[in-house]
């Protein structure tokens, strides 16, 4: 089963996929329709939505989270 996670950074516009097996990071097209497009609206009046994730934070560098370090 490949591991891809859909993300997106608050105060940020766009969408990112992320596979995980590749180690591959790219921008993803604006959904059109579908289960996607409904995210991506909820997305655009402030909800935040999790599914299949435990852990998401954003760090301020990858070294800062290489290093143990998390501003939470």
């Amino acid at each position: 089963m490949a591991t891809v996670v859909v993300i997106s950074v608050e105060g940020q516009d766009g969408l990112w996929i992320a596979d995980l097996d590749n180690g591959t990071v790219v921008p993803l097209p604006e959904p059109k329709s579908g289960g996607l497009k409904v995210v991506t609206d909820l997305r655009a009046t402030g909800t935040t939505l999790t599914k299949g994730v435990n852990i998401a934070v954003v760090v301020k560098s990858a070294e800062a989270a290489l290093s143990g370090h998390y501003d939470g």
